[in-house]
């Protein structure tokens, strides 16, 4: 099977790639040529040609630029490699969906789109702009969120998100185009080597500074929330592209055993090395001027049964490997800018150690 990739060089991607190569499929990568990625040979790639002589053999003779905003100027080229099915990693917008959708409409023959589960209500109410705590787990049929524009009014929004980011917006034009049939994947928080929101780095920073505890208020220390590890989310991509089974679908991808924010903690500290543990406080005992910007009342976690049961996915690496592959690539790369990569619920160290001492 021929199967463009959009953005398949940064975090996820690569690992989609490298599947979607060792099941035998041709595979072409449409990309800025900003991040040099470690992909096999022979995929090819479309890119900034400029760049050609900076890679070597790693491009080919034919390449151009790959950026998204211009998508449709690409037509020719993409009938030229006549994919079967193309997989979007990065559809922000409604305008990255209908671009999408526009061009590869009479190429194709479906699309694969990844999602968030942050489409929910039920991130709605985390974030305060709805009310209503929905049930957990979340299935691919709960209630979608009825604000849109999720991190518009936020100060500081998640790396390269754009303003008007929704994926609502982009599941939509996705999955109702009747000539070009779409396949929707929701990913929950994603972690491993190369992850850009390095989510496990404010915790083992504390760890690797010998914290004896890591003080979190009750309502966080009981949160649960999905996660999936890379390698694993991108092995169940690969299998929704290659599944004519996926073809208008819905897919849930996340870790089967869901852990309270405490409990996760505490199997990072185990796997870290670290002899400190998490202390779960009442709100009372933080100081008065701290506060919680979350509705920690709605857990974020899903079920991800179908994928499971209808294309036959598994975890491919185990959860005490991927903690530990994540924790030894955040301690090689630590952020150049640490601060950037704190967590707003967690204490400085003085605040911390003057309530461990009351706790004696």
């Amino acid at each position: 099977m021929k199967i463009l990739v959009i953005g398949g060089t940064n975090f996820i991607g690569p690992h989609v790639v490298r599947y979607l190569c060792a099941m035998g499929h041709k595979v072409t990568v449409f990309h800025r040529g900003k991040t040099i990625a470690e992909l096999p040979s022979n995929v090819d790639h479309i890119l900034d040609e400029s760049l050609q002589h900076t890679f070597g053999d790693w491009t080919k003779p034919s390449t151009l630029k790959g950026d998204r905003t211009h998508l449709d100027k690409f037509k020719n080229k993409f009938e030229e490699i006549s994919p079967e099915v193309v997989l979007d990693m990065i559809p922000y917008t409604e305008q990255d969906a209908l671009m999408l959708m526009n061009t590869f409409k009479g190429i194709a023959q479906r699309v694969v789109a990844i999602s968030s589960i942050d489409v929910y209500r039920a991130y709605g109410v985390i974030l305060g702009g709805e009310f209503e705590v929905v049930p957990v787990p979340l299935t691919e049929n709960s209630p979608l969120r009825q604000k849109l524009y999720p991190f518009r009014e936020m100060p500081n929004r998640p790396i390269n998100t754009p303003v008007d980011y929704e994926k609502i917006l982009v599941e939509r034009v996705v999955m109702s185009d009747a000539d070009l049939p779409g396949t929707i994947i929701r990913l929950p928080m994603v972690y491993g080597p190369n992850d850009p929101l390095h989510r496990l780095y404010p915790y083992l920073q504390r760890m690797d500074d010998n914290r004896p505890a890591i003080v979190l208020e009750e309502s966080i220390a009981q949160w649960r929330g999905s996660y999936g590890y890379v390698e694993n989310v991108a092995y169940a991509i690969a299998l929704a592209i290659c599944d004519e089974r996926a073809k208008d679908r819905i897919y849930h991808v996340a870790e089967t055993e869901v852990f309270s924010e405490a409990e996760r903690i505490t199997r990072v500290g185990k796997i870290a090395g670290w002899q400190g543990k998490v202390v779960s406080v009442a709100r009372d005992k933080l100081p008065v001027e701290w506060k919680l910007t979350l509705n920690t009342e709605q857990d974020w976690f899903v079920d991800s049964t179908r994928i499971r049961q209808e294309l036959g996915y598994k975890e491919v690496v185990s959860l005490e490997e991927a903690l530990q592959q994540t924790i030894d690539w955040e301690r090689i790369h630590r952020p150049k800018e640490p601060e950037e990569f704190t967590v707003s619920w967690l204490l400085d160290y003085s605040i911390e150690d003057a309530i461990l001492t009351k706790l004696v």
